[in-house]
């Protein structure tokens, strides 16, 4: 079996998508929503896959580094797109160094980015 767990948050943060031939290559913002999925194969001695605060904790220091901000200057997206799917990458990415530190059964699987109520993208292992 494969147990996976949940949680979400939100945060707002600009950007301008590169190379894009329309509006949205003029710096915009959205309100943007995530949903940080966390699975292992047995439940932990608690009967959990892992606490809630634990993916709420980790989910808040990464999503810190995106709020407020004007995503193409930071680093990590001077080169890369900010697309939604790229920031789910990073995401991702992110998350899994971070459960690696605490706990190496936790496996990040999924991550879903949404810059709006109707468009999502959605990164998954």
């Amino acid at each position: 079996m494969k147990y996976t767990v949940f949680r979400e948050q939100f945060f707002s943060a600009a950007h301008r998508l590169r190379e894009y031939a329309g509006k949205c290559e003029n710096l915009h913002g959205h309100n943007w929503r995530v949903r940080l999925y966390v699975s292992r194969k047995e439940l932990n001695q608690t009967g959990f896959v892992t606490d809630f605060k634990v993916i709420d904790k980790i989910l808040k220091k990464i999503l810190d580094t995106l709020d407020h901000q004007d995503i193409n200057i930071l680093p990590y997206f001077k080169e890369i797109n900010p697309t939604a799917e790229n920031i789910g990458i990073y995401i991702f990415n992110f998350a899994q160094k971070e459960f690696n530190k605490i706990d190496k059964e936790l496996e990040v699987v999924k991550v879903a980015v949404w810059e709006s109520e109707k468009s999502c993208a959605i990164i998954e292992k």
